[in-house]
């Protein structure tokens, strides 16, 4: 590479662009460190684009980039890239190199998730300081917006993008979510920049001033307003209150902390249906945000604002896999991080906050400042659309993981002993201020449960651990404290209006001091409720009637998947025993059509027992939450009991006769789902082109089946001639000739064709029954018997045929 004084800069992003497809990895890795450490921020201001979307790959999914996704330890490169990504490496230095010198960076607003495009393309700004002051108004209308951004929060932005945009990556390729080099460099950044220990690292590169100047304010013509008060930056909220910008280096340094989790909220949270769009944009809520501002900031005059059009909205997103194991990452680290605020800090009283550290005061905020409201939306949206299948256990657990924020507070408890110790009450603030994270999710999940089939293993494992996580000592009674407060008298909130309280979204400051008055909890919850579901919203109680009969219908239903596991153990069980040598011979039992009622095919063995355990400890589970005594239990058993015996079960699925056959209703869905009932899965087609079975000989199969052919082909007429004939011969015919089908019962079974069924029911000679060993092996018994008593082969022939002429007689 040549000196930077020799080469313009132009012609270094040409070369490197030439390099990045002839040189191996190694020596470009090697040679962008030294362009880095070597060049000035002026020159690499023009290959810093380029450069990040060659890592990430663009926002458009066209430039893979270096496939992170796919990258796993054992790779050769995995080491070079982690460490020139890491928060301490080469990139992160590039970035501050640049950063020093206040460079921006454009994203299209068409490139942002879709809740945030519609809301700008609508002329409302999104209440996060991410989008303050940095929209950029081209003449040619708001379609061409874009956002300029820093150098930090525009690596941050293309980084956190590359989780969810689309790319074409070569057929084969399978993402392992755990362990993957984008897995591993998100939780590198959120240890560095939100560190439960010590302070964030300051950076090597700084401006005059210490840190970002902050970006200049929005002309008051510009059309946009949002819902209510925006709140500043935390960073220039702190600062504003220093004497000195320098007093403090963490305050310098918070702002990275800030600008990442902003990121990484926005791009991977704000993703939900178009219902809760237009529910989130409805006037009511707006209004009540209008409330909820006026009544936090008394001074600061508001216009209420107007309903928008809901046009732009069209996006349709689903989140993968590994985005839900990622934000389940991010939720588990912010916990963890808010947990590791000092006791003292904690437990002080309000004058003594306005001494605690920037990064301590964003410590007790950044939950229900940050994630709260984007997370529930999240969640709720994965619980309405992810499939019914055993992947949405990864949403399971990232929502189980939030709502008990008590298991990141680092300290080594034995989980078992954790479990019976409960609920430490000093988290019934969270559970309160976080009601509908456990009472609506909780009825949406019931929802999803009894839709699904629970003698599989993996299902029963998701029941298992929803009902162990809500029966935690003290939990439920914390729930219900939160639902009292929140079903309080309303003239209870408005005889309170006059105190001051700072909503998160509207008015709050990160990291004001906090008021000296004292807070209402009726308010707090009613507000949590009301701001995310509207202030028109029908809450369900989660110990009222309503939901506690679902719940029993639950009950129901895992008692009914109980039974059916225990009766495929039995079944598995009775197989295992019967296998014995004879079955290679037939002995054993031939039933090939037989499948199990319910469960996969891995719901087998082990997999059935833990399928039985986890069910039955759910039950208990879920009888300790709602205080179900064993009387009750006991009647719901009975019930139960009355209707699915055995010959019951063995009844057909709930189903009405339509056109085509039988169709099934939801009811039979149901009861197919569960595994109560099932179709007697039989093989229809020609007898004669079945698979060849195990305790047949494939040889004999195919052979015999060419001379039944050849001979049906021939004497098709003369078969069909004999069997129609009234007498003995005739009877003789029907019994050899004719197709099984024609001597089975007429009921009703899947549609064939017409020209199957003349085909199977019209007389011919089958002789598969003698490739059978059972039929060989009784064959050789009965020759030998012969031999004892001295008869030749033609004897013994003709004593077999003996035989099976008296039994046609009879």
């Amino acid at each position: 590479m040549a000196a930077p004084a020799l080469q313009q800069p132009s012609f270094l992003l040409a070369n490197l662009k030439v390099d990045s497809t002839t040189k191996p990895f190694l020596q470009r890795c090697q040679e962008l460190v030294k362009v880095i450490d070597d060049y000035p921020a002026k020159e690499l201001h023009l290959i810093f684009p380029w450069l990040v979307e060659s890592v990430f790959g663009s926002l458009d999914g066209v430039i893979v980039g270096w496939n992170l996704q796919f990258l796993q330890a054992r790779n050769n490169e995995y080491n070079i890239v982690m460490d020139f990504l890491d928060p301490s490496g080469p990139m992160m230095k590039l970035v501050y190199k640049l950063q020093a010198e206040e460079y921006k960076y454009e994203i299209p607003v068409s490139f942002l998730p879709g809740p945030v495009k519609a809301s700008i393309q609508e002329g409302v700004l999104p209440d996060c300081p991410l989008f303050h002051n940095k929209l950029q108004f081209p003449l040619s209308g708001l379609q061409t917006l874009s956002l300029a951004l820093n150098p930090f929060e525009y690596y941050m932005f293309i980084f956190a993008s590359s989780l969810i945009t689309p790319k074409n990556y070569p057929l084969g390729q399978h993402v392992s979510s755990l362990d993957n080099a984008y897995f591993v460099l998100v939780d590198t950044y959120l240890k560095y920049f939100l560190p439960t220990e010590g302070s964030v690292p300051p950076s090597p590169f700084t401006d005059n001033r210490g840190s970002v100047s902050p970006p200049a304010p929005r002309a008051p013509s510009v059309p946009f307003a949002g819902y209510g008060i925006h709140s500043t930056s935390l960073l220039k909220r702190h600062i504003s209150h220093q004497p000195s910008v320098t007093a403090d280096p963490a305050a310098q340094e918070i702002w990275r902390s800030e600008a990442l989790l902003q990121v990484f909220v926005e791009i991977w949270l704000h993703h939900y249906s178009l219902e809760m769009y237009q529910k989130l944009q409805s006037p009511q809520l707006a209004l009540l945000h209008y409330r909820l501002s006026m009544s936090s900031m008394p001074c600061q005059p508001l216009t209420p604002p107007g309903p928008g059009t809901l046009d732009t909205y069209q996006e349709t997103f689903t989140p993968t896999e590994e985005h839900v194991l990622v934000v389940r990452l991010l939720v588990k680290h912010l916990h963890a991080f808010s947990c590791s605020l000092k006791p003292e800090q904690v437990c002080s009283s309000p004058s003594a906050h306005s001494h605690a550290s920037p990064l301590e005061e964003f410590k007790r905020v950044v939950v229900q400042r940050f994630v709260q409201q984007k997370l529930y939306v999240f969640l709720q949206h994965c619980f309405g659309h992810w499939p019914l299948d055993a992947s949405f256990r990864a949403v399971l657990e990232t929502w189980l993981s939030y709502i008990q924020p008590w298991r990141y507070t680092g300290e080594n408890t034995n989980p078992q002993t954790d479990q019976n110790k409960g609920v430490p009450e000093k988290w019934g603030l969270f559970v309160q201020e976080n009601l509908l994270m456990y009472t609506k999710l909780f009825q949406g999940f019931l929802n999803r449960v009894v839709r699904i089939d629970l003698v599989n293993v993996k299902n029963a494992l998701m029941v298992f651990r929803v009902a162990k996580v809500f029966a935690q000592p003290n939990l439920s009674e914390m729930i219900q404290k939160g639902e009292q407060l929140f079903l309080e008298p309303e003239h209870v909130l408005h005889h309170r209006q006059h105190r001051v309280f700072l909503t998160p979204s509207h008015g709050g400051s990160f990291l004001s001091a906090r008021q000296s008055v004292v807070t209402d909890r009726v308010f707090r919850v009613k507000s949590h409720v009301y701001g995310l579901e509207g202030q028109d919203c029908q809450y369900k109680q989660m110990f009222g009637t309503e939901l506690r009969g679902a719940v029993l219908k639950l009950i129901q239903i895992i008692a009914q998947a109980r039974q059916t596991a225990k009766r495929i153990s039995d079944h598995s069980a009775e197989v295992a025993a019967n296998n014995s040598f004879m079955s290679w011979f037939g002995m054993g039992s031939p039933d090939l059509n037989y499948t199990f009622n319910g469960g996969e095919v891995d719901d087998t063995g082990e997999c059935v027992k833990k399928t039985h355990e986890f069910l039955e400890r759910s039950l208990d589970y879920l009888c300790q939450i709602f205080r179900l005594n064993a009387g009750q239990l006991s009647q719901l058993m009975a019930t139960l009991g009355s209707g699915q015996d055995d010959g019951n079960s063995r009844q057909l699925p709930d189903c009405v006769q339509g056109e085509n056959g039988l169709i099934l209703t939801d009811l039979g869905r149901m009861q197919i789902i569960n595994g109560l009932r099932r179709f007697e899965i039989e093989y229809q087609g020609d007898p004669e082109l079945q698979p060849i079975r195990s305790y047949e000989n494939a040889v004999l199969v195919r052979l015999f089946f060419k001379i039944s052919s050849l001979v049906n082909e021939r004497f098709g007429g003369h078969m069909e001639a004999l069997c129609s004939r009234p007498d003995f011969l005739g009877r003789f015919g029907r019994h050899y000739l004719a197709s099984p089908e024609v001597m089975a019962d007429s009921r009703q079974r899947s549609p064939e064709t017409r020209r199957t069924v003349e085909r199977t029911r019209r007389p011919r000679l089958s002789l598969r029954t003698l490739a059978s060993y059972r039929t060989l092996l009784m064959l050789l018994f009965l020759y030998l018997f012969g031999v004892l008593f001295s008869f030749g082969p033609i004897s013994s022939t003709l004593l077999i045929l003996t035989g099976e002429f008296c039994t046609l007689w009879r």
